[in-house]
């Protein structure tokens, strides 16, 4: 077993038991983001074995400025599985996690396939295999405790931060909306946050682009059916026991979730 299966399996160990890491161990420390993203892809094996279900797209996290500067890094990405993914409106198990970060999100689902090749994807080719647009809510979550100064190589070998994600409903005749525009997060039916999808890396299909062009310089690439979340439009809230959040996209519609 070589240090970056040793890392995932730390991480993997620490969810499973719903215990805390201060740091990896030097000996299983990714060292470079091509490690990092290496130790992630073993975790995600560990997570399947796990709980069952599949990978079934991409989230993509520091596309917003103010978690930019909270970790100190841009934008990485992490994995969506089925097994921690809801349709609104959901129940969560609070105990499931540890901060339960509530990041209010537009997402996107693919119609067709970005294979990898050596041209790079222009913004408008990444728009054209698009399906649909729907709002959502990540559950962020470490397994670090210290999870804002670890570094940008254990945060992407943690899953990019990955917890859960609900989502609300697809819209395919989504060219027609604002992705730019206004979005709030509510707790318990009062307004918390309010920001906009321009927060994301100016627009959310601009994250969507940044993710096909990360992953055709890996070899990689998005698959038809493929949702992708496109990154925090708000600033963060901590949700408690009992918490009901809900995130109003506008027209792109809304999307719920409480914690029992």
């Amino acid at each position: 077993m070589n240090h970056l299966q040793t890392g995932a399996k730390y991480l993997a160990t620490a969810r499973l038991n719903h215990r805390r890491l201060a740091e990896l161990p030097s000996e299983a420390r990714p060292q470079t983001i091509a490690e990092a993203y290496q130790c992630q892809d073993v975790f995600a094996a560990c997570f399947l074995e796990m709980h069952g279900g599949q990978i079934i797209g991409y989230k993509i996290a520091c596309t917003n400025k103010i978690a930019q500067d909270l970790l100190h890094t841009g934008p990485f990405h992490g994995k969506l599985f089925s097994a921690s993914s809801f349709d609104s409106p959901a129940k969560i198990r609070t105990d499931d996690f540890f901060m339960r970060v509530m990041e209010a999100e537009f997402a996107f689902k693919m119609a067709s396939d970005l294979p990898p090749r050596a041209e790079p994807f222009t913004r408008d080719e990444v728009a054209g295999a698009v399906e649909g647009v729907l709002p959502g809510i990540e559950v962020v979550d470490s397994r670090f405790n210290e999870w804002t100064t670890v570094g940008a190589e254990s945060l992407i070998a943690d899953n990019a931060c990955h917890g859960a994600w609900v989502k609300g409903k697809l819209i395919t005749n989504w060219r027609r909306l604002d992705l730019g525009g206004p979005v709030h997060l509510s707790v318990n039916g009062k307004v918390v946050q309010s920001g906009s999808g321009a927060a994301v890396l100016g627009h959310p299909l601009n994250a969507l682009h940044w993710l096909a062009e990360n992953l055709r310089e890996r070899g990689e690439g998005l698959k038809a059916g493929h949702y992708i979340t496109t990154g925090v439009t708000t600033d963060i809230y901590l949700a408690q026991r009992g918490d009901r959040v809900s995130a109003d996209f506008g027209q792109t519609g809304t999307v719920e979730l409480t914690f029992d």
